[in-house]
């Protein structure tokens, strides 16, 4: 499995079931590394989408705690064991885990890559935060893009 995150300069990513920023460049990589693929989520990072609704072109998967969730276009795990199970090997490849904070601190050691889009600015006021990659020896930066502005 692969991550895929917008962070802060402290790895803060939400406040308030919402994104932090909104970068149109981040937006559309997002959307061209996910398209055709599995994207991996908690139920309120569904919530938080558009309408609430799966994200159009992908296999949406939830990954909740709750046994009554359902959702028309997403299939529904409530356990680690369980989505391990069914994803397949092959498949993990192309799946795509895109948070929340919980989702992401409970599937980052199952995942062999993570796209992080560092923003240069603090985020005090967040409410959510990705596991602080730079600080885990098991993770290594072997690519780096060039910084862009908005």
């Amino acid at each position: 499995m692969n991550i895929i995150v917008n962070v802060s300069k402290n790895w803060a990513i939400g406040k308030d079931n919402g994104l932090l920023f909104h970068i149109s460049q981040d937006m559309k990589f997002f959307k061209s590394h996910t398209q055709g693929k599995t994207v991996v989520m908690g139920r309120k990072t569904l919530e938080s989408l558009p309408g609430g609704n799966p994200l159009p072109n992908r296999q949406n998967i939830v990954l909740t705690r709750d046994e009554n969730f359902k959702k028309d276009g997403v299939t529904v795990y409530h356990s680690i064991e369980e989505l391990l199970q069914n994803i397949g090997i092959v498949e993990s490849f192309d799946t795509y885990v895109i948070g929340g904070e919980s989702i992401y601190k409970e599937l980052a050691p199952y995942c062999s890559k993570a796209y992080v889009t560092k923003v240069d600015a603090e985020a005090e006021n967040a409410d959510a935060f990705m596991v602080n990659l730079d600080n885990d020896p098991k993770w290594k930066i072997t690519d780096e893009s060039e910084e862009f502005e908005e």
